[in-house]
């Protein structure tokens, strides 16, 4: 009776939670709402396992069948490959490749108000006053941008376009 069950429900979740998966890891990848997507998607991927592991059992034959047909080789090295080469500097111990854009802005979160303020072409005063009237929490004027950002309950890059909007506009950029 249960198995009976698991093998009657193991598709429909597998689309549902594929589905779900697939949502949240479009709004990660574009980095909107990564604090409430990223959780659920890490722990409803990690679901997505169950009933996927059950819609392969109950669908071994047909996928045997692909096997043995030479339709299932090269879709699934197509796609190791693929990972692999996302994956592959990780892997190997290399910190290369990655966007730049986001190198920077990790490593200017990394800095204090104070040092990021002349950059702006303001005070750290000023900038913090700025920043405090759009809703940050600054304890600190020697507390980093990334831990403004945390305390604020803010999205890191939220906060790096909220302090490049308070720059003087460069001509001819």
């Amino acid at each position: 009776m249960m198995l009976s069950a698991f093998k009657a429900f193991a598709t429909p979740f597998t689309v549902g939670l594929f589905f779900v998966s697939t949502i949240s890891g479009i709004a990660l990848f574009l980095h909107v709402g990564e604090s409430e997507f990223h959780e659920m998607h890490e722990w409803l991927s990690m679901a997505l396992l169950i009933p996927a592991a059950l819609h392969l059992w109950r669908n071994w034959v047909p996928l045997v069948a692909y096997l043995k047909r030479g339709r299932l080789l090269m879709p699934v090295g197509l796609c190791l490959v693929i990972a692999l080469g996302f994956a592959g500097q990780g892997l190997l111990g290399g910190s290369g490749g990655g966007n730049p854009g986001f190198a920077a802005v990790n490593l200017l979160l990394q800095e204090r108000l104070v040092a990021v303020a002349p950059i702006i072409h303001a005070s750290a005063e000023d900038v913090a006053a700025k920043l405090r009237a759009k809703g940050y929490v600054i304890a600190s004027m020697d507390a980093t941008l990334g831990e403004i950002a945390t305390a604020s309950g803010r999205e890191p890059p939220r906060m790096v376009a909220d302090l490049a909007a308070m720059a003087p506009a460069v001509p001819g950029l």
